[in-house]
């Protein structure tokens, strides 16, 4: 790993040095806002850029020292010298780690979609445990889950669920989880005991704060409709529920509580977030040959992981990551596991990016 240059190091931290400084004197609220939002995120790094520049000044003295006419000086100052040389690299692994360029979106708040794909009724059903396994992973984080709509399967599960997740760092953890999940196992409706091969489509999409998309009320098109709910059949007997199709792409939003008010406030709100991805996705094409170095592009298309539950197996296809914990996996009491082993590959494929354009 190539050493950080001291120009990198010295930018970081007169940028926070900066930022803090214009903190104590601007008044306006939004600037305010961004400016607390952009200390938060430069604080750690700065603190570490820091504590690295010190580090090599004092491997520089000691090493000076060493060259001196006073022999036992010199002598403190090698066992000082090579105590520093063995907490450089960590440390400089450290800062790399902070410098990496973060995604835009990692901090957002996220829409999830799951999707039952091939495999009929046991597709539906896997699409449950899947929405159960983010769930409780969620609440593991605490993070919040809001069902926004659901259409339930024949047997169980669902053909379709969508929520929303809100919490510290949503997008930048979930995001890993885009694409198709397969399922090995004999269903609940197999007399014979033989193991089906189903599917199911995740979608993870960033919902940022104050998204900024201009929706013209002429593209659009509001159909209202009778509530079926995620409690079943008698949840609601009126017209409450909401379709919003936006014509120019196509994109359909629906959304299914109790007030047609809210309803139009959330589905129009997932058509933004909707419109959002499709920029990012437009954005992702155009940078294609970067995203290649990436694990994946988080396409709902790109076959991610394999679960095996008569091998107690979790596949991910990305990584080559193997892990034989798919029943603490599957209740999300595992899945940190996963989605930190994607985040480290990730990591190790960017520092070494950096290191290729140092």
């Amino acid at each position: 790993m190539a050493n950080i240059p001291m120009s990198r190091l010295e930018q970081v931290i007169d940028r926070f040095d900066e930022v803090e400084a214009r903190m104590g004197s601007v008044t306006d609220s939004d600037e305010i806002v961004a400016l607390s939002r952009e200390h938060a995120d430069l604080k750690p790094v700065a603190d570490k850029a820091r504590e690295l520049a010190d580090l090599r000044q004092q491997l520089k003295d000691a090493e000076a020292l060493m060259k001196g006419p006073d022999k036992e000086m010199a002598e403190l100052a090698s066992e000082e010298y090579y105590e520093i040389k063995e907490q450089l690299p960590a440390l400089e692994k450290e800062v790399q780690l902070l410098l990496i360029p973060k995604d835009v979106d990692d901090k957002a708040n996220i829409v999830l979609e799951v999707r039952a794909g091939t495999g009929g009724d046991e597709a539906a059903l896997f699409a449950g445990d899947l929405f159960r396994m983010y769930s409780r992973y969620a609440q593991l984080e605490g993070w919040k889950v809001d069902v926004v709509s659901v259409s339930e399967g024949d047997v169980g599960g669902y053909k379709e669920i969508i929520a929303s997740i809100e919490g510290d760092g949503v997008f930048g953890r979930m995001k890993w989880e885009s694409g198709v999940h397969r399922v090995q196992r004999v269903p609940e409706t197999e007399s014979g005991g033989r193991i089906h091969t189903s599917a199911a489509t995740v979608a993870v999409l960033p919902a940022p704060e104050n998204i900024e998309i201009d929706i013209r009320q002429e593209d659009i098109r509001i159909d209202t409709m009778r509530s079926s709910g995620a409690g079943g059949q008698h949840v609601n007997t009126t017209d409450s529920a909401v379709r919003i199709t936006h014509l120019p792409t196509g994109i359909v939003t629906t959304s299914s509580e109790k007030s047609q008010h809210v309803n139009r406030e959330k589905a129009m709100e997932q058509l933004k977030i909707r419109l959002y991805e499709r920029e990012r996705a437009e954005k992702d094409a155009a940078r294609a040959e970067a995203r290649a170095e990436q694990i994946g592009s988080g396409d709902r298309s790109q076959k991610v992981r394999t679960y095996n539950f008569p091998e107690n197996r979790v596949s991910d296809h990305r990584i080559n990551l193997t892990l034989y914990s798919l029943d603490k996996i599957i209740t999300g009491d595992k899945l940190d596991d996963v989605i930190k082993a994607l985040i480290a590959e990730d990591q190790a494929r960017k520092l070494a990016a950096m290191d290729e354009n140092a």
